[in-house]
This record gives C-alpha cells, sequence and structure tokens, in this order.
C-alpha cells in the first residue's frame, strides 16, 4: 500500500505542531513529526498528544529515515531552527538555521520532492518597509540586526540562488513568519507572544508590563508589530501543500500593524477584566536596536491564490484566551 507521507521538522514546537494538526486532518495524509520532546515536565509533547501521527523521528535519524521511505514523502515542512533572536552562540545558530536547511533542500532537489521552510521577518533588519521582493538582488540587499536574522537571510538567497541554476525542490517555498501567536508556545518561556507572557496576570486581576516609547511621536506600548494567528499560519501552510504551482520567497504575516497596547487591552477585554497596563522602562542594551514598526506586504501571497482573510488581532485573541489559555488543557 503506498503512503503519503508530510515529514515535519520542529513538529512538536510552537510552528510545528499547530501545522501538524492542520494537516492531520486529512486521513489520507500520513504526518510524521521529527523535534526533540526534551524533558516530560517541559510539556513539549502535549503539543502533539490529541493528533494521530504516522511516525516520530528523533533529528539525527532525520536523513536515514527519509533516505529509507523517499519514494512516500510528498512534502517536508521545515520548521526545525533555533528561533532565539538572543542566542549568543552564532556557531550553533548556522548550523541548525543554515547548513541543515540547506542539507534538506538539496535532499528534496535531488529526490524531487517538494520542501516549505521557515524564514523569518527578522530578515529585513530595521527597515521601514517589508516588501517580499525575491529576486536575488533584493535579498542580497537585507541587513538583519541579529545572527538569527542574518541565518535565515542566507538561506533566501542560497535557495533563490539554487532555483534560478534550476536545481531545487518540484515547489520550493520560504515563509516570513512575522509575530506568530497561539496556543501550543507554551514550552517557549521568554520567547512566547507577549499575550501568552502576560495572561497569568491578566488571569489574576494584576496589572502588566510594557515598554516605555524612546521615539517622538510614539506613546508608551505605541510600537507596532504584524501580529499574527497561527492557526492563519498553519492554514497557509496547508494551501501551498494542495497548491504545488507556488514557489519563492513569502511574507505570512496578518498585513496589519498593531501596537502592543491593541494586543494587551484585547486580551483583557476576552478575559472580561479592564485593562490595567503599566509602562516600564526599555533595557538600554536593546534601546537602540528595537523595531518599532513591523508590517507584512501581503499582496504577492494574495497574487499566488491565497485569497483566504487573516484574523483580525481581538479575534484570534478571543480563541486564544477563552478557548485555550484560560482552559485547564490549554494545547490544540
Amino acid at each position: 500500500m503506498t503512503r503519503r507521507i508530510a515529514f515535519v521538522t520542529g513538529g512538536a514546537g510552537f510552528i510545528g505542531s499547530n501545522i501538524v494538526a492542520k494537516l492531520a486532518e486529512d486521513p489520507t495524509l500520513d504526518v510524521v513529526v521529527c523535534d526533540w520532546l526534551q524533558e516530560a515536565e517541559l510539556g513539549k509533547w502535549r503539543n502533539i498528544a490529541k493528533h494521530p501521527i504516522g511516525d516520530f523521528v528523533a533529528p539525527e535519524d532525520m536523513f536515514d529515515w527519509l533516505e529509507k521511505r523517499w519514494r512516500d514523502i510528498e512534502i517536508v515542512v521545515h520548521m526545525g531552527a533555533i528561533s532565539s533572536t538572543t542566542e549568543p552562540d552564532a556557531d550553533k545558530i548556522i548550523h541548525n538555521n543554515f547548513t541543515l536547511s540547506r542539507d534538506l533542500f538539496r535532499w528534496c532537489a535531488d529526490r524531487q520532492r517538494r520542501f516549505i521552510y521557515a524564514s523569518s521577518a527578522a530578515t529585513y533588519g530595521d527597515a521601514t518597509a517589508f516588501d517580499d521582493k525575491d529576486d536575488l538582488q533584493s535579498l542580497a540587499a537585507l541587513r538583519p540586526l541579529n545572527a538569527y536574522g542574518w541565518s535565515k537571510a542566507l538561506f533566501d538567497l542560497f535557495a533563490a540562488r539554487q532555483a534560478a541554476r534550476d536545481y531545487a525542490p518540484p515547489q520550493w517555498v520560504g515563509l516570513k513568519f512575522f509575530n506568530v501567536y497561539g496556543p501550543n508556545e507554551e514550552h517557549k518561556h521568554s520567547m512566547k507572544s507577549v499575550a501568552s507572557q502576560i495572561w497569568p496576570k491578566v488571569a489574576g486581576g494584576q496589572s502588566v508590563q510594557l515598554f516605555k516609547s524612546y521615539r517622538e511621536g510614539i506613546a508608551d506600548g505605541g510600537q507596532t508589530r504584524d501580529f499574527v494567528y497561527v492557526r492563519d499560519v498553519a492554514d497557509v501552510v496547508a494551501w501551498l501543500n494542495a497548491s504545488e504551482q507556488v514557489n519563492g520567497v513569502y511574507n505570512l504575516g496578518s498585513g496589519t500593524a498593531r501596537t502592543f497596547e491593541d494586543m494587551a487591552k484585547a486580551v483583557f477585554a476576552a478575559a472580561g477584566k479592564p485593562a490595567q497596563i503599566e509602562y516600564t522602562p526599555m533595557p538600554p542594551a536593546i534601546r537602540d536596536k528595537y523595531q518599532y514598526f513591523t508590517e507584512a506586504k501581503m499582496d504577492r501571497l494574495k497574487a499566488a491564490g491565497f485569497n483566504q482573510p487573516m484574523t483580525a488581532l481581538e479575534d484570534g485573541i478571543t480563541d486564544y484566551v477563552r478557548n485555550y489559555l484560560s482552559q485547564p488543557d490549554p494545547y490544540r
């Protein structure tokens, strides 16, 4: 019997597990998770506990597993990465975010298997425009502010160069994630979304802290981000899985910049509590490098055929708070 396999690296992580949940809705598809679960108490295993998976593979066994079953693999969804923008070990970052991605890209090109991978809005650095042009000149012109963003930008350029040389998977898509929030981020600790980080205080009726502004014309808490609900991210990946003709690097955000104060107020509103927000000084070490605005241009993804509306911030936060954060079992 022929199997249909979607192989998801980082499949027990935040975004990866939501993609697994979405793809596993197809009963004809075996979704295989490649990840490390770490300590059981961390709860990362709970991210995938509610969904049938076709197999579980340790990252060190990945290429052996792929090689044995390559005929059944339809697509590799590569979400495994070091996602911390403050990771100090640049060698660790480049190995995980570039070298491994490069090897998977080449494997998919050699075996002619489709490939979707996680890029990042961090590739834009301190840009004021977030245009996802993926020609070689535009990709090479980006100047990320940290090693994480550089590793992602480096791979985007590598993939585009390989495609220009006709050495690429039959489908290859990089997704520049903006500020993703939603269920299954409990294990991320300091890297969790603002909504998740402030929830315990909101639930307890306490005030929450946001950063003061150090830029003229922008109020405290008025720094903006493109907040995108993780369900939308998973829906885009599922659409790409069904849209083999789509290739290239694309932004993936809501398309609308909102303030951190907007997000905090939405969490209070979803909890049925009055907003209590205080403003705390931003650490001096990050003041000069802090982004005050991000907003994904979504025109190219729409032009490629994705026409599903993105979830508005208030609607996404309401779903997240009421159906996950406030529940005894907060996992999707």
